[in-house]
């Protein structure tokens, strides 16, 4: 079989596109899915989303991670997802799209920066040393002092399989106050079992916990991730957080075609 694909980045977050409109890719093939994700063997990417038809939106959003299973939501792919539909000409600037978390908006800048709506989020669990709510997708959020030298693989590994969290385990996402209204945020993606260069849900986590916790009163929050900068905004009232966006660069790197 002969597999057109499209390759699209966020903050370098990086995703295997595939336009699945007609149906024809076989999506309960997890061993197809993880080699087309492999970096040595395959084409590379941190996850896999198909673009699919749907009745009531502008389209379906079914996102895979590297490991070939499915997934909750993923920012990042999201907006790369919005750029990649804006290309096929199935949006225009802007856009609604079904995900695995319930409905999305979001809009295409004239400099390709693409907002993204993430689900209003009105549990934040603060515990003593970190803080965990679900923005799309699970995420735990603790404070680090040396970020630059923190080993993110081991000791985010270690929360993500250890008992806190059980058999589903959850993204670890380590953060560092530079400013006011900035921080810097290495993550620890489950599924990808390994570090990112960027986590769009665990950036919008990050901000939220900030804010939760204190550490910021600002509502529109710099994230200095490894692959670039993000940006979080959101209405905050009492416990309760809406009107999410996530906002970046979803870039196109290039297409290609494999044969599996």
């Amino acid at each position: 079989m002969q597999i057109e694909f499209y390759k699209y980045q966020g903050t370098g977050n990086d995703f295997v596109m595939i336009d699945n409109r007609s149906g024809f890719f076989p999506k309960d093939n997890v061993q197809l899915i993880a080699y087309l994700c492999d970096r040595r063997f395959g084409i590379g990417g941190d996850g896999l989303i198909l673009l699919e038809n749907d009745s009531e939106t502008d389209f379906r959003m079914v996102y895979y991670n590297s490991d070939g299973n499915q997934s909750s939501m993923c920012g990042n792919g999201g907006r790369c997802l919005v750029a990649f539909a804006k290309k096929l000409n199935v949006i225009s600037d802007s856009c609604t799209f079904i995900a695995t978390d319930g409905l999305h908006h979001a809009t295409v800048a004239e400099n390709g920066q693409v907002s993204l709506q993430m689900i209003d989020v009105d549990t934040v669990k603060i515990a003593k040393d970190y803080v965990f709510l679900n923005t799309g997708s699970p995420h735990h959020v603790q404070l680090v002092e040396d970020l630059e030298n923190y080993n993110i693989k081991e000791n985010g590994a270690a929360i993500r399989y250890g008992e806190l969290y059980g058999k589903v385990g959850s993204n670890v996402n380590f953060v560092k106050q530079i400013n006011d209204d900035t921080f810097s945020l290495r993550t620890y993606e489950r599924g990808v079992e390994d570090e990112t260069l960027s986590c769009g849900t665990g950036a919008t986590a990050a901000a939220i916990a900030m804010n939760a916790t204190g550490k910021t009163n600002a509502t529109s929050i710099h994230l200095n991730v490894e692959g670039g900068k993000l940006e979080v905004s959101f209405d905050k009232n009492g416990g309760q957080f809406t009107n999410v966006f996530l906002k970046g660069p979803a870039e196109f790197v290039f297409k290609g075609e494999i044969e599996v």
